[in-house]
């Protein structure tokens, strides 16, 4: 009678959950399969995507309900780093094989409780000189830097020039820079009558209050918005946005842009390289890393499925070809 007269006052005094379910975690270390996809369903010999070649790619499968919502990654030689947007770090070792191993799971610190999504939305990642780990989260706006295997916090910060970024256009996109300075990129983060998305150029570590930083924005074509960028040898970025609509779903654009130079406040705009649209494989591509193999520059890409049965989570590779040089947008005349 005892446990029942408790049980009861518990259910009268503690409100009912009426949100959003838990986020799923791991249970245990997933096996993870490779099933080898073609760039062009239709035509699998055809390998040409604007000055990428297609290597190969793969639809990755895991036997736990936490596994994909893959939303950034690193890639070191063959191990490759997967954060989806639920604060799960998967890594596994790949080769030539497409067959992964070695296979680890964590879940990383946040500033929320971990009950819902939202409280450990991480969107981006970049690694440090230092070896240390930059990840954004968006709907928290702020920034954490972690040790090399993020298993533990450094420091943290929300920097105020991300204050009032719209909770879920945030963070979304974050590239290391040669010269130590490191690039955020809002999802669509914009003010009206100001041309492009809110970005952040900071001097140096993000979490540090002392290092200098200032705001710029970046227009990517009509109707994409930013999900990851990473930058190039010659100093340029290459920026992925995706655009969402019922006639075709997702399309990904690859856009060129050139970061050198960037001046506060100023608006860049940038050049299509390439685009992931019928007849192309197509689907919600969030992450991009860049490696070197063998002296050619290597182009990775993944796929957030939002762990739905519609949408898979997708990694492919290619080799870079020669880019375009630098180029300046022509201005648009005012119409009369």
């Amino acid at each position: 009678m005892r446990v029942l007269f408790v049980l009861f006052a518990v259910l009268l005094l503690v409100p009912g959950w009426s949100g959003s379910e838990r986020l799923p975690l791991y249970a245990k270390v997933p096996t993870i399969t490779a099933e080898r996809v073609a760039l062009y369903p239709k035509n699998s010999k055809r390998r040409d995507l604007g000055p990428f070649t297609y290597l190969g790619g793969v639809v990755l499968r895991g036997n736990d309900p936490a596994f994909g919502g893959f939303s950034s990654m690193h890639v070191d030689g063959d191990r490759f780093s997967l954060l989806s947007d639920g604060g799960s770090l998967v890594q596994f070792t790949m080769g030539a094989d497409w067959t992964p191993r070695d296979v680890a799971v964590r879940e990383i610190a946040g500033p929320g409780t971990g009950w819902e999504k939202r409280d450990r939305d991480t969107e981006s990642l970049a690694v440090r000189p230092d070896g240390s780990v930059l990840v954004g989260y968006e709907r928290h706006n702020q920034i954490w830097r972690f040790n090399a295997d993020l298993s533990r916090p450094l420091s943290h910060a929300a920097p105020r020039l991300m204050a009032e970024w719209s909770a879920n256009s945030g963070a979304e996109a974050m590239a290391q820079l040669h010269d130590g300075s490191v690039i955020v990129l809002s999802e669509s983060n914009g003010k009206k009558g100001r041309r492009g998305y809110s970005a952040i150029r900071f001097l140096g570590d993000p979490t540090d209050p002392r290092t200098p930083r200032y705001g710029f924005r970046y227009a990517p074509p009509a109707s994409f918005v930013n999900t990851d960028a990473v930058q190039l040898p010659d100093g340029r970025l290459l920026v992925l946005t995706r655009r969402t609509r019922l006639k075709d779903f997702f399309t990904t654009g690859i856009e060129l842009v050139d970061i050198r130079g960037v001046r506060p406040d100023q608006s860049l705009r940038g050049r299509t390289l390439a685009r992931l649209a019928p007849p192309t494989l197509h689907d919600n591509f969030e992450a991009m890393a860049l490696t070197r193999e063998n002296g050619r520059l290597i182009l990775w890409l993944a796929t957030d499925d939002n762990q739905s049965m519609l949408q898979r989570s997708l990694l492919l590779k290619f080799a870079v070809g020669p880019l375009p040089e630098s180029w300046k947008p022509k201005p648009k005349r005012n119409r009369r």
